[in-house]
């Protein structure tokens, strides 16, 4: 069995190559969820380490743009290498520090790890577009050059993934990068520092700044920042989207979700009650693209709720670290103490609450952040269970007549994240794919989440800018497009020019 993260240091920041203390002296508890102890403390920005991580930054950027594509991706592939001999490792963290089961854990890193293969192909990536002649003696063509230093704000819930989404391909790209990891779960972030650094990336090129809403603000507002990219909720993606944007800086802020699986009455009920289960109350539900509506369609409700509820009072919900596991604690009590309280709103608004998630205990672990699964049936669309984000093991019925109050139902929720659809019917899933107001679809796939060279973004409240995370969009994101038209004075004709050029 893989040994257990146990470190007590402090977490701090990684500036220039180097572990560099906060000057704040503020310190926040990192807390184990499954026992609920305190496990270790981070070290939180001030002001004064906001600028001298971006100083580094900005000081090691010009460097490494001008390095070849080439050369970069040597470096990318030497990471790529050192991820793969540390998967086990970086799921560990994940486990202590998230709560996420350990084999949930290592298919986080493998998704990571996807990002970074994609990221490899940076000479391919970044070739521009040529025309010869387009006017008289003249050539066109198109480049795409880095931006300079970048930040990347990631959330709790995958403390490597999405990290994953931002940082190899703003580096690859040639550009300077800054991550402000979560403070709930910061310890891969500094395992990350480290391999790039072995790698032989550049000090100053991967930076970590530990903090909470000042190292935000402060990088949000810093002039010498150029872009940033952000993944967690509504609010905040729109805070940062709008301080961003005002600030001149490119932002791509993806925020919450509230995801549906909308199940025909064709659909193989096996099939869909396993894909349910395990996308409901996959990562105690704290995923955004988890599903959290259950939308069945006519007389298939009769047929899945009872096996739904058999399977979620039997969840196996345990110390992660346990192969077994098929479900950990949250990862903090604040959050499990919202979570129950969803709960009990559904109650009060008049939900039938078939799995009581509230009050579970763990044996040897009655301190540890758990709450079991929980089940209604009959929620409609006017409940805060069915309208507000709860980010948690909460799966919510809703029945409908027919596929199209289906559609309507989805198509008129806020969020627009992700969305699945079971079905035995080609018709009626084309039907639902093209109709859709969601920017993520899986037909009979549970969780769609993108492959590393399709890019990851939804739609509506889900986001907050116009291009998506990773995949070419992500390089889009990371690089600036310069066209070049070029002739040599033998072509030129003599004398001043004063109309458009043309091609004639």
């Amino acid at each position: 069995m893989t040994t257990p993260y146990t470190s007590t240091q402090d977490l701090t920041h990684f500036i220039n190559g180097r572990l560099m203390a906060a000057t704040s002296g503020r310190r926040q508890a990192v807390y184990n969820p499954t026992t609920g102890a305190v496990a270790r403390q981070v070290q939180l920005a001030s002001q004064d380490d906001v600028n001298a991580v971006v100083a580094a930054a900005q000081a090691a950027f010009p460097a490494w743009a001008d390095a070849p594509p080439l050369r970069r991706a040597r470096v990318m592939f030497k990471f790529l290498e050192l991820v793969n001999a540390h998967k086990e490792q970086f799921a560990a963290m994940l486990t202590a520090e998230h709560g996420k089961v350990f084999t949930d854990a290592l298919g986080e890193v493998a998704r990571g790890i996807d990002i970074i293969e994609f990221a490899c192909g940076a000479p391919q990536l970044l070739k521009g577009d040529f025309t010869e002649q387009v006017s008289t003696g003249m050539d066109n063509w198109t480049l795409r050059q880095p931006l300079g230093v970048v930040a990347g704000i990631t959330p709790f819930n995958f403390p490597f993934m999405v990290p994953m989404w931002m940082a190899p391909l703003a580096i690859i790209t040639g550009n300077a990068f800054i991550l402000k990891p979560s403070e709930r779960d910061p310890s891969p972030s500094l395992l990350i520092a480290e391999l790039f650094k072995q790698a032989g990336l550049p000090d100053g090129i991967f930076n970590v700044l530990q903090g909470d809403k000042v190292a935000v603000d402060g990088l949000l507002n810093h002039p010498d920042v150029k872009a940033l990219s952000f993944v967690g909720s509504t609010p905040i993606a729109q805070y940062i989207y709008a301080t961003g944007a005002a600030n001149g800086k490119r932002v791509q802020a993806l925020g919450g979700a509230k995801n549906h699986m909308v199940v025909m009455p064709d659909a193989d009920i096996e099939q869909t009650v396993d894909a349910l289960i395990g996308a409901a109350y996959g990562s105690a539900g704290e995923r955004c693209m988890a599903i959290s509506v259950a939308v069945l369609v006519g007389d298939v409700a009769d047929k899945i709720v009872p096996k739904l509820a058999e399977r979620a009072r039997t969840l196996k919900i345990k110390n992660g670290m346990e192969l077994d596991a098929e479900m950990g604690p949250i990862v903090t009590r604040e959050a499990r103490d919202r979570i129950e309280g969803y709960i009990g709103i559904g109650v009060e608004e008049g939900a039938s609450l078939l799995v009581d998630g509230r009050g579970h205990k763990v044996t040897g672990y009655e301190n540890g952040f758990f709450t079991g699964g929980t089940l209604f049936d009959h929620v409609t669309p006017a409940m805060r269970i069915y309208k507000e984000e709860i980010f948690g093991p909460v799966l919510a019925c809703v029945r409908v007549a027919d596929f199209a109050a289906a559609v309507q139902l989805v198509n008129d929720h806020e969020y627009g994240n992700g969305v699945a659809c079971y079905t035995s019917d080609g018709n009626v899933a084309r039907e639902f794919a093209r109709r859709v107001q969601v920017g993520m679809v899986g037909i009979n796939v549970p969780i769609p989440v993108p492959m590393a060279w399709h890019g990851f973004g939804g739609w509506k409240k889900s986001l907050f800018g116009d291009m998506h995370a990773y995949g070419e969009e992500g390089v889009r994101f990371y690089t600036k497009q310069k066209s070049i038209m070029q002739r040599w004075p033998a072509s030129v004709a003599k004398g001043a020019e004063f109309v458009m050029p043309t091609s004639s």
